[in-house]
């Protein structure tokens, strides 16, 4: 037996999936964890301990090196910009992050955007050469447009249903979005041997790029 590896999980629909992945490599996840509400779960089966976090915190506990590893989407590394070793793309919970408006929206004077990605939105406006009033929200971002507070918003799409049911559409594709799995950068050399085999199995049974498309 190796090192226990201390895993930043995140809660709701990413830790589904990854769960799942984890279960096809072979590690065993008891079913009870799933709907546990304790936030740091001893797992010796598998010789891991799953600290469960939000999502957007995730990096910063593998940062600072109180979680050897996490699993985090790609639009959370971008807008946090943490100082981690990105491993493996996971191919699980596929999305995109997309610029949405109202369908009659045309270009104004002072234009404002609201987002829960603030850097994301504030870096790629500036890519565009376009001038933005940046507004952080951390919830119903779809509200902004219908009241006026912004003309746009940048958001996470995944089916586009939430954007139909209140009249919004898709203006831009920014990036895609995948679940990664990341390490801190003492963990990975420290424990390289355990953080090395988890990696093998998880790449023998990830999804492939059109798999996870389909």
């Amino acid at each position: 037996m190796g090192e226990v590896l201390k895993v930043a999980m995140p809660k709701g629909r990413i830790y589904k999936k990854a769960a799942e992945l984890f279960r096809e490599a072979g590690i065993f996840i008891p079913d009870d964890v799933d709907d546990s509400r304790k936030l740091v779960i001893p797992i010796p089966e598998a010789n891991m301990e799953f600290i469960m976090a939000k999502p957007v915190d995730v990096p910063t506990y593998v940062e600072y090196g109180v979680a050897d590893i996490g699993i985090v989407g790609k639009d959370v590394l971008l807008e946090e910009n943490r100082d981690v070793y990105e491993l493996l793309d996971l191919g699980i919970a596929r999305c995109r992050m997309s610029v949405i408006a109202l369908p009659d929206w045309k270009p104004g004077i002072h234009l404002r955007v609201a987002t829960k990605y603030p850097n994301v939105a504030a870096r790629y406006f500036r890519e565009q050469g376009e001038q933005v009033e940046v507004i952080k929200l951390n919830g119903s971002i779809e509200l902004a447009p219908l009241i006026g507070l912004a003309d746009r918003i940048v958001d996470m799409v995944e089916t586009g249903q939430t954007l139909k049911d209140n009249g919004l559409v898709e203006r831009e594709s920014i990036f895609g979005i995948t679940s990664r799995l990341i390490a801190n950068r003492v963990s990975y050399r420290m424990k390289n041997d355990e953080i090395q085999q988890l990696c093998d199995r998880l790449e023998k049974v990830m999804p492939s790029p059109s798999a996870a498309r389909s």
